[in-house]
């Protein structure tokens, strides 16, 4: 190697390696979102919840496999969702930030119209999941879009 040829400094490596992280960990993250979609559509359609005010309506774990499966990985979401916030912190990428703190916010919200409606089985509930789910894979896709194009970067 001649002294003309510049080796990129280890914070340069560390801030690539960093942005390579977040592109997977929200490509991982649109992904589960997607298969939780599926699995919530299932239990839409296959799953009879108990009517309001009968013993054990309410009950996440005790209504068949698809809602235990549905309401294990919205808490996997959660702690996933957490920790892509966290490398975005840590890559200090403000683009990244943003759109991870909306993605974390829009699944805390479906996380509560979720446990709402199998409290009170209403429709609003259901929409209210519906649309977080969409906001949340808006977030995370625009971070996905945003963590590809901007290699290196912290805007």
């Amino acid at each position: 190697m001649t002294g003309s040829q510049a080796v990129a400094p280890p914070s340069a490596h560390k801030t690539e390696s960093r942005q390579a992280g977040l592109r997977q960990a929200s490509l991982a993250i649109v992904i589960v979102l997607i298969v939780q979609f599926a699995l919530g559509i299932s239990v839409n359609l296959y799953v009879t919840l108990p009517a309001a005010g009968h013993p054990g309506h309410a009950s996440w774990f005790g209504n068949g496999a698809l809602l235990a499966l549905h309401a294990s990985l919205g808490m996997f979401l959660v702690l996933a969702a957490i920790f892509v916030l966290v490398r975005a912190i840590m890559a200090r990428n403000r683009t990244l930030i943003a759109t991870s703190a909306g993605g974390l916010v829009a699944i805390l919200l479906a996380f509560f119209f979720g446990s709402s409606f199998t409290d009170k089985l209403t429709n609003g509930y259901s929409l209210g999941m519906a649309i977080s789910f969409a906001a949340a894979l808006t977030c995370y896709s625009i971070g996905l879009y945003a963590a590809s194009t901007r290699r290196g970067g912290s805007s």
